[in-house]
């Protein structure tokens, strides 16, 4: 199924809130302009039913195989990575692969990021190696509540990179809403990255919350400098999973359009699977 924009920046800005619902399945593809739907394009069909199309309508469809070209604005920053998009609405990338690639068009060398979520230490790892130059310039935060999730990260960094390279990760037990505290003042920030749920392999009990994320976000916000990017996977199949989306859509929804580009998108057909968002902090 095709849901229309969360967010349209430049392009539809009169569109301020979601068109989606936690109660359907729709993924969210920006301006596609060249999927085929019922012989129209989505942009007609969007101008005439915008104003009458609920939040949990599903009557705007299309098939997978419709996605046989899709295209965006040369302007937006994910231009040039729509196949990879499109590999991952229909269950063909996995959402780690398709954040990590989108990262890369965005972090520079001697970077400073942040993993809001250590995990099991993968997207620690990635960011690492995306900001690590020769001169050994660059830094990587990590936060987790959980010293498990800490251990394995740390074990990973361990067998995965130099001694030098070592020496740009800082880790911390503590929540993603208190990253400010794990800062020197005045940083600005290239990336934030969430990977929200609970542990992979870990006790699933212990989940992110809607409140923390919400505070993260808003500091995530604070410190991005322009060209960055609050990078989201949210995994909903667990208490509380769609009421954090819902959160993080609301957040979302307020962020000015002159200063931020957003994006969600989620598999086609699988209301469980990870959602994808990306909020881009225009130049």
């Amino acid at each position: 199924m095709l849901a229309l924009p969360l967010r349209l920046g430049a392009h539809w800005p009169a569109v301020q809130k979601p068109l989606i619902s936690t109660s359907t399945r729709w993924f969210v593809f920006p301006y596609p302009r060249n999927v085929s739907l019922n012989g129209n394009s989505p942009r007609d069909h969007f101008d005439r039913n915008v104003s009458r199309i609920p939040a949990n309508s599903t009557s705007l469809t299309a098939k997978a195989n419709d996605f046989v070209s899709v295209s965006l604005p040369k302007d937006s920053p994910l231009f040039g990575l729509e196949d990879l998009l499109v590999s991952f609405i229909l269950g063909k990338k996995r959402a780690t692969e398709v954040s990590h690639l989108v990262w890369k068009s965005v972090v520079q060398k001697g970077d400073t990021v942040i993993d809001a979520t250590c995990g099991n230490g993968h997207d620690t790892l990635a960011m690492l190696k995306m900001v690590a130059d020769e001169s050994c310039k660059g830094s990587v935060y990590g936060l987790d509540v959980q010293e498990a999730a800490l251990q394995k990260t740390s074990s990973l960094l361990e067998e995965s990179v130099s001694p030098s390279e070592k020496e740009l990760i800082q880790l911390f037990s503590k929540c993603h809403s208190k990253m400010y505290e794990v800062l020197p003042k005045d940083t600005s920030v290239r990336l934030v990255a969430f990977n929200l749920g609970y542990l992979p392999g870990g006790d699933k009990t212990i989940v992110t919350q809607s409140e923390t994320t919400l505070k993260a976000l808003e500091v995530a916000k604070s410190i991005m400098v322009p060209g960055g990017l609050i990078s989201l996977v949210v995994y909903v199949g667990h208490p509380g999973g769609w009421e954090e989306l819902k959160t993080i859509r609301d957040f979302i929804s307020k962020l000015s359009v002159e200063k931020w580009i957003c994006y969600e998108f989620q598999t086609v057909d699988r209301s469980w699977s990870p959602i994808l968002i990306f909020l881009f902090k225009k130049c």
